[in-house]
């Protein structure tokens, strides 16, 4: 797949914003799934930044760990460069003191603004006729390479793994195309959001 050409390339020109070509490689180049999880991206995360700032100035940084712990994830999925990399220099600094974590969680909030305006562009142009596509139903019966995947997850869920975690971003592709992307993307923040239990509550629906 040519990126260069593409108005995906165009509309993310600022690369160390979104690296389009990091996040289509992470998707085996599915197009219409990388936009589609864009899209989830500008729903959920958005507000990320202020809802740690909250949490933070409330006295709870171990929910505020786990937001920004969750943005990272997210980031890394679309090939947010520039926001996981904040996100992962934030993260531990929230169990400290204001100094520490002030101006870095300014400077991710800044960050994440310029990434929604770079994805409301992508979302606007090309990518739009896409997104508008009905999106492909999940398998009601998965291939049994899919199959077994999706049994590992299971376990490693119901064990409480962090290996977990591994498994949903070397393997997106298929689980997205196996659960469907919503459910894939519910699992997915769920176990960056270490709920285990929720991951495989979900997961188990959507197999049953």
């Amino acid at each position: 797949m040519t990126i260069s050409s593409s108005p995906l390339a165009t509309a993310a020109g600022a690369g160390h914003i979104l690296q389009v070509e990091t996040g289509l490689q992470q998707l085996m180049g599915d197009r219409e799934l990388y936009l589609q999880i864009l899209r989830r991206f500008r729903q959920r995360y958005p507000d990320s930044g202020c809802e740690a700032r909250k949490a933070l100035t409330e006295g709870e940084p171990g929910h505020a760990q786990r937001i920004v712990h969750t943005l990272k994830g997210a980031a890394g999925m679309i090939g947010a460069q520039q926001v996981y990399l904040l996100a992962a220099q934030v993260e531990p600094l929230c169990a400290g003191p204001v100094s520490a974590w002030s101006a870095p969680l300014a400077q991710l909030e800044a960050a994440l603004r310029s990434l929604i305006a770079v994805i409301d562009s992508l979302l606007d142009g090309d990518g739009g006729a896409v997104l508008t596509a009905p999106a492909p139903a999940a398998s009601a019966s998965p291939v049994p390479e899919a199959r077994m995947l999706l049994l590992h997850l299971s376990r490693l869920l119901d064990e409480g793994d962090g290996a977990a975690i591994d498994v949903l971003e070397q393997s997106a592709t298929v689980l997205a195309a196996s659960l469907g992307v919503e459910v894939f993307q519910e699992v997915t923040e769920a176990a960056h959001q270490f709920d285990f239990e929720a991951a495989l509550a979900t997961l188990q629906a959507a197999m049953r």
